[in-house]
């Protein structure tokens, strides 16, 4: 049985909720199809929809719920750090790592203390990356960032996110063969539409540098 809410908890939950909010405008590298840039929020909405209509289908079974859990909170930092994108060079990258650590603290302390401990485990498990759920959180993450290029207009995209669509997410999706499968359907619209909008695919993928899964 829980215990009864305490206005010290009911407070401290409302503030972080109200710092979660900067998460609705904090815009991150990627365009709608509509022509205005997607929101954190918006991308972690996306997210959670995926892991609802996909984790019947692997291979791997998951708990969904927790799935669900570290998704909601997997970007929950970037309310304090930020995003940075996943090409982006300088000080900022540099200190990205650093900065999501204390931001991550930062928000534990702020919650009731069973609750800033969930929170601090979720996000401490999807950047680890050993769990099923993780795993299928991190692949659903880089997936939703292609997804949402291909239904973007192509002059969004920078000419390096053209070698993305074969370098950042077949590693993320290899541990499992749905997963694997579904990478190459978004490969394919990312081909299509990149082949459509007469870029050169065959320089692209002898340029882009493969990762080992």
């Amino acid at each position: 049985m829980s215990s009864p809410a305490r206005p010290d908890d009911i407070q401290r939950i409302l503030a972080v909720l109200k710092l979660a909010e900067r998460l609705k405008s904090e815009l991150r590298h990627s365009w709608l199809s509509s022509g205005r840039r997607e929101s954190v929020a918006e991308h972690t909405w996306q997210m959670a929809l995926m892991a609802v209509l996909m984790h019947r289908h692997l291979e791997h079974a998951v708990d969904l719920e927790r799935t669900l859990a570290m998704i909601t909170v997997h970007d929950l930092v970037e309310a304090i750090a930020g995003d940075v994108p996943f090409f982006e060079t300088g000080e900022r990258k540099a200190m990205k790592r650093t900065r999501e650590l204390a931001a991550i603290e930062e928000i534990r302390a702020s919650l009731p203390a069973d609750t800033g401990e969930m929170v601090a485990s979720l996000w401490h498990e999807f950047e680890a990356r050993t769990t099923a759920e993780a795993r299928f959180a991190v692949a659903i993450d880089n997936l939703e960032v292609q997804i949402q290029h291909n239904q973007a207009d192509l002059a969004t995209w920078l000419p390096l996110e053209y070698e993305l669509i074969y370098n950042k997410m077949d590693r993320p999706c290899s541990h499992d063969g749905f997963l694997a499968a579904f990478c190459e359907a978004v490969k394919a619209e990312a081909e299509a539409k990149l082949r459509a909008g007469g870029v050169d695919l065959a320089a692209v993928k002898a340029h882009a540098v493969v990762e080992p899964r």
